[in-house]
């Protein structure tokens, strides 16, 4: 089954924005995200206990999950989030936070000695170019720097986050890991939307329903699925998936909310699926 694992992982990650489209017109978008790190960690925490699951035994080992889940839970989701609040269309977001492939590569050369080939250089622009083509159409109107800071804020968050965690601990229990890396955001996100929001949210069905998605499928599974390609692969290879997002999202986009999808589109998406299998493949 593991083969499978990079595909649902890409699939279940493009759900995010979904998610958030649906339940962000609901709630100040920190506190939506601490609603969702306080859920995730009361059922990791009782898995971990139900299973007998393993914690780190060392505080050296508490810490640097705690940074890996601060970089990739807290400040990439909270970027992310602020970002469409903010009125960047979901596409400009995508798009930059698409740029983290190639981020990844940069810095996987300095941070962890790996060595990216030239194949694998030839996949990351193709995958940048395809994606660039899926989200030309979709991406409309001005934005500020406002929203601009928030997604570049993202994009270093999940890209540093995957890289520190190869390095650091790589090793590590996907329950008891995750109620480590959840419990370190929710700690940073909270005094920030206590000083910036008023932990307004409405209950309504549409934003249970996001609220649920978000924490068992994408907190659940796609961060575990995560978690274990980042375990067993390079992280440039890893991060190539993450081209793969914006077209997926596009696609499920088109089928849920009819938005348009152009033959330059389609087109892009091929040129992202072939970037992406260039760099897994080198």
């Amino acid at each position: 089954m593991a083969r499978f694992y990079p595909a649902l992982f890409v699939f279940l990650w493009s759900t995010g924005f979904i998610g958030a489209k649906f339940g962000l017109p609901y709630a100040e978008p920190l506190s939506f995200l601490l609603t969702r790190y306080v859920l995730v960690i009361l059922l990791m925490t009782l898995a971990a206990v139900v299973a007998g699951a393993p914690w780190p035994k060392t505080a050296r080992a508490w810490v640097h999950l705690a940074v890996a889940g601060m970089l990739m839970q807290a400040v990439y989701l909270g970027g992310v989030f602020l970002a469409i609040k903010q009125g960047l269309p979901a596409g400009m977001v995508s798009l930059l936070v698409g740029l983290q492939p190639l981020l990844t590569a940069l810095l996987a050369i300095v941070m962890l000695g790996e060595v990216v080939r030239r194949r694998q250089w030839v996949g990351l622009v193709l995958g940048i170019a395809g994606t660039a083509m899926v989200l030309s159409g979709r991406i409309e109107g001005g934005f500020s720097l406002t929203g601009v800071l928030p997604a570049l804020c993202a994009l270093l968050g999940i890209t540093l986050g995957a890289l520190y965690q190869k390095r650091f601990c790589p090793h590590f229990d996907w329950r008891t890991g995750a109620v480590i890396q959840f419990l370190a955001a929710a700690l940073v996100t909270l005094p920030i939307a206590a000083l910036f929001e008023g932990f307004h949210i409405e209950f309504t069905g549409q934003f249970i329903f996001a609220l649920s998605w978000l924490v068992l499928v994408l907190s659940l599974g796609a961060i575990s699925l995560l978690n274990y390609l980042i375990r067993h692969g390079s992280a440039v290879n890893v991060a190539s998936l993450f081209y793969l997002t914006p077209p997926v999202t596009a696609l499920i986009a088109w089928v849920l909310f009819d938005e348009t999808l152009t033959l330059i589109g389609c087109v892009g998406l091929v040129i992202a699926v072939i970037g992406v299998a260039l760099v897994r493949k080198a």
